[in-house]
């Protein structure tokens, strides 16, 4: 009787791991349609091409050496335990201490869920750099970024490892459930290393310092793509929920869902009345990235904070998100979408909220956990991008950048009946 507990516990939490997996692998979906409407239709191939082959390298970088680098496992050579061993394993360890109801799942599952993860963080990168940035520099990149740089400081967070042997972040008090900064900010340090190095888009900023908006091209796609992001963020963060199989674990589940739906609508309500303040107008653009900083807000701890709070924790997410995309604007950091505010900054802000209402946290944990992971991305990310800079060069010519991306880097338009 107990053996079959145990194998309906492994089915159930190995099916609701691998549903979450293709719910989060979705939100590569709504990357490509959101940076695809967001940028210029010159652009448009380019930019859907990166995130297509960027999920590709994830996947295979991960597989290769990143999963091993974080969790000491290696699936390449190793390859996968069986799911027979795992339930012998955990039903010898509850005769032996009583059951506990610990998670119980297959490592292929596990492998799958967290490697979307991967190439949700490199997708970040993507959009920053667009319209102007190599497509086989940005491929490089990213295959050191998913297969050493993220892996390397998730070790040190999810991986449970010591920071260069030195000191544990779990130690002093840092939580991230679902990766606010683990997935978010780490995205937003390797995006804003590449931003520095590339410069700005030709035409965006006046020779007297005036800020010259690029409008994008297809406003209805951005829209699209921020509602794929809402829907693959309940994969998200109730698959970091981790398990399904048990009475807690299903009401856990439930609340996550809820909060998490409750901070992207309060980020989109906080970021569309500061936008009628400050423009007197509604924004789309500016509507869209708060939906998606109360997401990024609320998935550093989406289990403890009340409905109402977790609506009140994305509104702020949405207000700070319109004031860091003008802030960074001012600073000349030209970013085409607003990832580097949305993950970097909001993700931050997602960091340093959690003690608010998880009382296993500290703020020292989180601001020290918060630091290592940027400082570790964004140190090691300058140092790809410009060695990449000064062997191959990561900017398009002038001429490439004017005529657009697609027709330089991809031989192809996305909307050829639009011709000259």
């Amino acid at each position: 009787m107990q053996n079959q507990i145990f194998e309906l516990q492994y089915a159930l939490d190995t099916f609701y791991f691998l549903i979450c997996g293709a719910l989060v692998m979705w939100m590569a979906a709504g990357f490509a349609m959101l940076e695809a409407g967001l940028v210029r239709a010159k652009n448009t191939t380019e930019i859907l091409t990166k995130n297509v082959g960027l999920y590709a390298i994830a996947c295979t970088m991960y597989l290769i050496c990143g999963y091993s680098f974080m969790y000491g496992g290696g699936f390449f050579l190793d390859g996968i335990s069986g799911g027979e061993t795992i339930v012998a394993d955990a039903l010898a360890a509850s005769t032996e201490n009583g059951f506990t109801g610990d998670s119980v799942y297959s490592s292929a599952s596990d492998f799958f869920f967290q490697v979307v993860f991967v190439a949700t963080c490199m997708s970040i990168v993507s959009g920053a750099v667009a319209e102007r940035m190599r497509l086989w520099a940005f491929f490089a990149f990213a295959i050191v970024m998913t297969g050493f740089i993220y892996p390397m400081e998730g070790s040190w967070t999810w991986g449970g490892n010591d920071v260069f042997g030195l000191f544990n972040l779990g130690d002093m008090g840092f939580s991230d459930f679902a990766g606010s900064g683990i997935v978010h900010l780490a995205g937003a340090a390797a995006a804003l290393a590449g931003v520095i190095l590339l410069g700005a888009r030709k035409g965006k900023y006046g020779k007297n310092g005036e800020i010259r908006a690029i409008p994008g091209a297809n406003l209805p796609l951005a829209t699209l793509g921020t509602f794929i992001l809402w829907m693959g963020w309940f994969g998200f963060n109730g698959g970091s929920v981790l398990k399904l199989g048990d009475i807690a674990s299903a009401n856990s589940v439930a609340l996550v869902f809820l909060n998490t739906n409750a901070a992207a609508a309060g980020g989109a309500i906080g970021a569309l009345i500061l936008a009628r303040l400050i423009f007197g107008r509604a924004d789309l653009t500016m509507l869209l990235n708060g939906a998606l900083a109360g997401l990024v807000a609320i998935t550093a701890e989406p289990l403890t904070p009340t409905p109402l709070l977790a609506t009140i924790f994305g509104m702020i997410a949405g207000i700070i998100v319109v004031m860091s995309i003008l802030a960074i604007d001012k600073l000349k950091i030209d970013d085409p979408v607003g990832a580097i505010s949305v993950h970097g900054v909001v993700g931050l802000f997602g960091l340093l909220i959690v003690p608010l209402t998880n009382p296993e946290s500290t703020f020292i944990g989180q601001i020290t956990g918060a630091a290592v992971i940027f400082f570790w991305v964004f140190i090691c990310s300058l140092v790809v991008w410009s060695i990449l800079k000064a062997v191959f060069g990561i900017r398009i010519t002038e001429e490439e950048e004017y005529e657009g991306a697609d027709l330089s880097e991809c031989g192809q338009e996305a909307y050829p009946e639009f011709v000259k």
